[in-house]
């Protein structure tokens, strides 16, 4: 059963860190581009990290790069975002996603064409 489920999301306090998990069943999620994104409250959704499929290279967008970071763990079929020094902006559901066709091409915006997602996890940055 093809599924993409996100974790660890909850409570942190301003300056804390919180690491999420994005974990695939029915597939191998590492020959996949995946992307983590987030939507606050009032707000619409954005980008915040990318993989790359092809060579696992990551971006970053300004608003978390240097404070997140993105690792995986290929015999648990998951990827971790780790957030650190956070921030009450920070403050939104978190979701991965991945572009199914990623697995056959290249794709020059990183984030384009994310078309299956996970559910999200909750992070309330708060004190």
């Amino acid at each position: 059963q093809v599924q993409l489920v996100e974790s660890g999301g909850g409570l942190v306090q301003p300056g804390g860190s919180l690491s999420l998990s994005c974990t695939a069943s029915g597939f191998t999620l590492d020959t996949y581009t995946i992307g983590w994104f987030r939507q606050a409250p009032g707000r619409e959704r954005e980008a915040v990290s990318c993989i790359r499929s092809e060579d696992h290279s990551t971006r970053f967008e300004d608003s978390v790069k240097g404070r997140f970071t993105v690792s995986s763990d290929n015999a648990k079929n998951t990827v971790y975002l780790h957030m650190n020094n956070l921030k009450p902006e920070d403050t939104a559901v978190y979701y991965c996603a991945i572009n199914w066709d990623s697995i056959h091409r290249h794709y020059d915006d990183c984030y384009y064409g994310m078309d299956y997602w996970g559910k999200g996890t909750l992070v309330t940055v708060s004190p």
